[in-house]
């Protein structure tokens, strides 16, 4: 999942930050990243804690922080404990790639979590590279976070499955699930999320798109471009955006009567989504996932599920889930290198194998991208009411 550019370009050159001492890292770029020296072993968290999609943020960073209390709790790794350093990005892509500065020169961690979005994620890039200090996303999904003109970044990585495989899902799902053979898009234009999921869905989509219109983030009232499509012969809506829009387009196209069935990729998935709908607006909604408690990946799930609601009182969602299993790559790149060094822990992500997640068995491709399965939910008033596994 990938949130738009929300400023028009990066800020001009890299953020520089004085090298402050700490017990438990040291930076060393000439030689590769930080190490950890003392008896912690520091990872960063970069997230969206404010601003325009602080859900995903938030959820992640719940994620992250109970991962790291488990470990923490079970000994650390090898022997030492994670000291974990979140910051607020501010759901702005200039601020991410301040914080990526800031975590790696200034608090010598040894990796990152996060960002949860695309374009926060790709605004990183030339700090984390510089400082030679590997990032996993867990849900920044647009392709060209992990290969840019062809050539694989070296210090990024994502828990989730990309763009091209969502909007590849999401085409056979509406042919073979749904029998849609003609299809509406209405897209988010001013988003990489948005765009990279159209351009998918259209290669695969052996059906005929009837419409395509096209909306900006922010935008709020949607009555306009709905009317245009309402009365096509079409027999999918395919709505790629996040939750903030999308749940305003359910919402005004069920209470203009439009019923048809709908499907998005992952940023649907919020529950701020059918707040913002209304339960009663959300049916027949489908979207990827990359998690369900209603199927389960394996027998990691349901101790997942159990400690997520010890600990925050509710049940937990795919952005809770990728995040905490970000932790967890972290953890078996570590221990597969034997040294908790930015070198070892970019070297032990990039050759990760069968790792057993809580979202899937994974195993990292040349590309940076885990291989593993997708989930697609459907929603009946406002609650899962069907999970179907897609294996890639």
């Amino acid at each position: 999942m990938k949130k738009s550019t929300l400023v028009a370009a990066l800020a001009a050159g890299l953020f520089l930050f004085g090298a402050c001492g700490s017990p438990s890292a040291t930076n060393d770029n000439s030689g590769g990243g930080n190490k950890s020296d003392g008896d912690t072993i520091k990872i960063g968290g970069n997230f969206e804690l404010s601003g325009a999609v602080a859900a995903y943020g938030e959820a992640e960073n719940e994620g992250v922080k109970l991962a790291i209390e488990e470990i923490n709790d079970a000994g650390g790794i090898d022997g030492k404990k994670i000291e974990y350093v979140s910051k607020d990005n501010k759901s702005d892509n200039n601020e991410a790639a301040s914080v990526a500065a800031n975590l790696t020169t200034n608090d010598g961690v040894v990796a990152i979590v996060g960002p949860a979005t695309s374009g926060a994620t790709k605004a990183t890039l030339p700090n984390i590279t510089k400082a030679q200090v590997p990032a996993v996303t867990p849900s920044g999904t647009d392709d060209s976070i992990t290969v840019q003109k062809d050539k694989v970044q070296d210090y990024i990585f994502r828990a989730c499955f990309q763009d091209s495989f969502q909007g590849v899902v999401l085409a056979k799902y509406a042919e073979e699930n749904l029998s849609a053979t003609k299809a509406v898009i209405l897209g988010d234009n001013s988003s990489d999320y948005a765009i990279g999921l159209t351009k998918a869905f259209k290669d695969t989509y052996k059906g005929e798109i009837v419409a395509e219109e096209n909306f900006t983030a922010g935008d709020k009232d949607f009555q306009a471009m709905l009317t245009k499509v309402k009365d096509l012969d079409y027999d999918v809506l395919y709505i790629p955006a996040y939750y903030t829009e999308a749940g305003l387009i359910i919402k005004q196209a069920r209470e203009m009567g439009i019923d048809k069935p709908i499907i998005g990729a992952d940023g649907f998935g919020d529950e701020k989504l059918v707040e913002t709908a209304g339960a009663a607006n959300v049916n027949n909604v489908y979207y990827t996932g990359h998690f369900s408690v209603n199927a389960p990946s394996n027998d990691k799930v349901q101790p997942f599920i159990d400690a997520f609601k010890a600990k925050y009182s509710k049940e937990p969602s795919a952005f809770n889930a990728l995040a905490y299993d970000s932790v967890y790559m972290i953890k078996q790149a570590i221990e597969d290198q034997g040294e908790a060094s930015s070198t070892a822990i970019q070297e032990g992500l990039a050759n990760l194998k069968d790792f057993v997640g809580v979202t899937g068995t994974m195993t990292m491709d040349k590309d940076h991208n885990p291989e593993k399965q997708a989930v697609v939910l459907g929603l009946t008033d406002g609650k899962e009411s069907s999970a179907e596994t897609v294996n890639p």
